[in-house]
This record gives C-alpha cells, structure tokens and sequence, in this order.
C-alpha cells in the first residue's frame, strides 16, 4: 500500500472532467476539446504514389468527416475501400510555385462557366483552385503533357484522390473505366495512322466530376479541335460536364473512321501487288499491316467494354440525357470493332493468297525444269547409245553418213518434244 498523499501513476488515466477532452493513449493523437479541430494524425498526409491517407491542408477531406478511407468501383471487380496506410507516400512532389506557374502557363487551360452563363479561361493555379472551389461554377481543366508536381496540384485543387493523380501522371494505362470516391477515371487512346510507319498511339486521361471535367494528354492529340467546341465549351458545360466528356469522346472515336479508311484502301492495295508479283516487300508491308491492325484492336477493343460498362450502369456523374449521347458513341465502337475483325481476315487472307502464289510460281518452274530434262535425257540417252556402239567407226572416218543420220534424228526429236511442252506451258 502506497504512502498516503502519493501521486496517482502517471500509466493511468482518469476520466475527463464535464467539457474536457479524454487525454491520449501513447502514440496517439490528442484529441480535440468541443469545439475545437481534430488534429491530424502525424505522417498520414498523402500525395502522389501514396496509397491512402489523411488529405493535406489544401485537399478536401472525404464527406464522412474524418475517414479517409474512398470507395473504388472497378468494371469487373467487387467494390474495395482504399484505407488510410500511415507512413506510405507520406509526402507530395517538391513544390516550386514559380516553376509550377510557369509549367501552367504552358501547359494547363482551364475553362470555366458560371451560372450567369459567363465563361472565363485561366491558366493561373490559385484561379483554378478558387474556381474548382466554387459549388456553383463548372470547371474544364485540360494540361499538355504534364508533370507529376502539376498533376499534383490541379488533382489537390479538385479533390481527385491520389492514386488517380498517380495513374495520370505515370501514364501507359489500359484503356478503363474505374470509378474512385465521386469521380470516374476514363483512359482512352488517340491513334495516328501512317502506312510506312504504322499505328501511333497516344494515350487520354479523362476525370469526369459533378462539376469538373479534368484531360491529360500528350501534343498528338488537341481537345480543340473536336468539331462540337467550335462554339467554345462554355456551351457544353452549360448542360453539364458529362456532356462536355462526351463531346470530347465522341469526337476521339469520330477520329478513328478516317483511320479505318485508310486501312481498307492499303488492304485493296496490297491484295492486287500481291497477286501480281509476289516479292519480300509486299510480304513486309503485309506484317506491318498485321501489327498495325493488332495494335489498333489493343485500343478499340476495350474501349468497347468501358462505353458499355457507362450506358449500363446508373452513374450518378451522367445524366440519363446524356446517357443517350455516350451509347452512341458505344454504337460506334461496336461497328469499328466489327470492321477491324473483318481487317484481320482480310489480312490473314491476303498471306494466303501470298503463300498460295508463291507455291504457284514454284510449280511452274519446276514444270519448266521438267520439260528441259526431258529433252536432255532424250538426247542424252539417244547420244550414250550412239556413243558406245558407233563412235570408233566415226571416229575413224569409216561411218560417215550414219554419224550424221543419227545426230539429224535426234536434234528432231528434241525440237518435236520442245514444241509439244510449249504448247502444254511446261516450258
């Protein structure tokens, strides 16, 4: 028994007091008195390559108040919760603010409509981020090839959580559709079609928010140039970012008809050289063709199952106007999908065509080598049995005339069967 007027332990603890706050375990963060913030959790911020963790001061949090724990839907898969991993990508990329403004200044556009339908352009961050911060404003961000601190940023700005900022700034994703906290992450790819060099294909980052439209893409590929921005995209965000995603879409997938064409014209092309001469260059613009088709089913094949995944699912980030517009688009893919199979059946059928010429060619030389052996083998059998039989008379000028009659019989009998495989195209 202790002594009496001992301090209590300091291992204990005592219940807090009427408007008190409970004192920590150890290692624990203290909590808040009423009325007070909670403070963060030390080393749980988190940044691009991190897998979970609390937001930094100039993210937003997750609406339950201090989980940060976000739902990921993946086409496919079951529903997982990313968790809060302490002590893993603790820290977001060194921040230079003068060179991030000058990267935005190059490389970033923003496009913004308010509710009194007027439209601002920016390429300012601390614009970008009040404007995003805006409940009323819709925001398009687009950027040029950017970097993993700029990245960085604009995902801080509009609340996409990290590991999509991560697969964004990282790229040579698989086209997908994957839907992270309230936003959905759509990767497609622009293709560039070149007979001599084959397929280019360059790779599109969509983030589609409810109020936000966010692109990432490389100088392949301009935004602007989409025939349904010729008014500018105020008037597309006037009816909703989604649609705004689907005007950009719809434009990447128009692109690929005129691909598809030129494809079908070099298919004709290389089928009649084919025909006509069988040679090694056509043999090698065939296997270009081959890999370009295969490259191109790389691209267009799954972006069918992403646009089906977005017309069958109720999303909360497309209005079921809109809806219509995407399933379009769906429609499209499924007839680019059927022509690319019908490509590659031409394809493998002008290598048989190949093949089958050049086993013709190889029949007909070897009738012509037949049809010389034949008129050599009779004149060399003719000729041997001469040989033994008479050649010392010949020789030695008592036989004349029979040498010659002999040489006369066989020189037409090897024209007689000269003439008869010429007339059969052995020869």
């Amino acid at each position: 028994m202790g002594p009496t007027g001992s301090e209590p332990s300091p291992s204990r603890s005592e219940p807090a007091g009427p408007g008190e706050a409970a004192p920590a375990a150890p290692g624990e963060a203290a909590p808040a008195a009423p009325g007070e913030a909670a403070p963060a959790a030390p080393g749980t911020a988190h940044g691009i390559g991190s897998h979970g963790g609390r937001a930094l001061a100039d993210e937003p949090t997750s609406p339950a108040g201090g989980d940060d724990s976000v739902i990921v839907h993946r086409p496919g898969y079951p529903s997982r919760r990313l968790e809060t991993v302490p002590g893993i990508g603790g820290e977001r990329p060194a921040r230079d603010p003068a060179a991030l403004a000058r990267e935005a200044a190059e490389r970033l556009r923003a496009h913004a409509w308010h509710p009194d339908g007027a439209t601002e352009d920016t390429s300012d961050l601390e614009r970008v981020a009040a404007l995003a911060a805006d409940p009323a404003t819709r925001l398009w961000v687009d950027m040029l090839d950017p970097s993993r601190s700029l990245v960085a940023e604009v995902a801080a700005a509009l609340g996409i959580h990290p590991l999509v900022a991560e697969d964004i700034a990282e790229r040579g994703q698989r086209p997908k559709l994957e839907l992270t906290g309230d936003v959905a992450h759509i990767v497609v790819y622009a293709l560039a079609y070149d007979g001599g060099v084959g397929v280019t294909p360059s790779e599109i980052d969509l983030v589609l928010g409810h109020r936000f439209v966010l692109t990432a893409h490389e100088a392949a590929w301009d935004p602007l140039e989409a025939h349904q921005l010729r008014g500018g995209a105020g008037p597309l965000l006037a009816v909703g970012p989604d649609y705004l995603a689907w005007a950009l879409i719809d434009s990447l997938v128009d692109s690929y008809f005129p691909i598809f064409d030129g494809i079908d014209e070099d298919i004709d092309t290389l089928e009649d050289e084919v025909i006509a001469k069988s040679d090694k260059e056509s043999l090698a613009r065939l296997f270009e063709l081959k890999r370009a088709l295969v490259e191109i089913r790389h691209v267009v094949s799954p972006m069918r199952e992403v646009f089906n995944q977005l017309t069958n699912r109720e999303l909360s980030l497309i209005q079921p106007e809109t809806t219509l517009y995407f399933r379009d688009v769906y429609d499209h893919l499924i007839r680019l999908n059927d022509e690319l199979d019908s490509y590659r059946e031409l394809a493998s059928g002008i290598l048989d065509v190949y093949l089958s010429t050049i086993n013709n060619n190889l029949s007909l030389i070897m009738k012509r080598l037949t049809g010389v052996t034949v008129i050599l083998a009779g004149i060399g059998a003719v000729g041997g049995l001469f040989g033994m039989s008479e050649a010392r008379n010949i020789l030695g000028g008592q036989d004349a005339q029979g040498f010659w009659i002999v040489v006369g019989a066989v020189l037409v009998f090897a024209g007689l069967v000269a003439v008869f495989l010429r007339r059969i195209d052995w020869i």
